[in-house]
C-alpha cells in the first residue's frame, strides 16, 4: 500500500481532463457520463462542474447526491502505467453567479456561450468522501 495523500491526487489530477460522472436514477439505474473539470483541480477534496439545469445528471442528483468520479491517466511515454482515480462524494447544485465567476474558464464558452449568463446554468460540486487509486504499482484509499 501507498502513502499517496490528497496533494498527490491533486497532482495528478492537474494532467485529467476528463472523468466519468456516475450518478443513481430515480429508480435505482446508474447513468455514467463524461465530463471536464477545466483544470479546476486546486483539489481539496472537491470537484467542480458546469451543466444545464435540465439535464438527466441533474434530476439524478436531486434524486440521490451520492456520485461517483472516475478519472485515467494515460501510461508514461516511458512505460510507467498511468493512474485509476474514483472519487465517491455527495454532489451539491449551486446557482451562485459569484462562485461561477470564481471556477469559469473560458474555454467553457463552447458549451455555455452566454458565459455565467447563460440561462439555465448550474455549478456541481461534488466533495469527496473516500477516494481509491491505483497506478500498476501502487495502491489505496484516502477518506477526505
Amino acid at each position: 500500500m501507498s502513502d499517496m495523500t490528497l496533494p498527490d491526487i491533486a497532482s495528478k489530477l492537474k494532467k485529467i481532463d476528463f472523468c466519468m460522472m456516475s450518478t443513481k436514477g430515480s429508480q435505482g439505474e446508474i447513468s455514467n457520463r463524461p465530463m471536464s473539470n477545466n483544470g479546476d483541480v486546486e483539489y481539496d477534496g472537491d470537484s467542480w462542474f458546469f451543466s444545464y439545469e435540465d439535464t438527466s445528471k441533474i434530476a439524478d442528483i436531486r434524486c440521490d447526491q451520492g456520485v461517483t468520479l472516475s478519472f485515467t491517466e494515460p501510461p508514461s511515454l516511458l512505460g510507467k502505467p498511468g493512474i485509476f482515480i474514483s472519487v465517491e462524494g455527495k454532489a451539491d447544485l449551486i446557482e451562485d453567479k459569484a462562485l461561477f465567476e470564481q471556477h469559469w474558464s473560458k474555454d467553457l464558452d463552447r458549451w455555455f456561450p452566454e458565459g455565467i449568463e447563460t440561462p439555465g446554468i448550474v455549478l456541481i460540486k461534488v466533495h469527496a468522501g473516500r477516494i481509491e487509486y491505483w497506478d500498476g504499482e501502487d495502491n489505496g484509499a484516502i477518506t477526505v
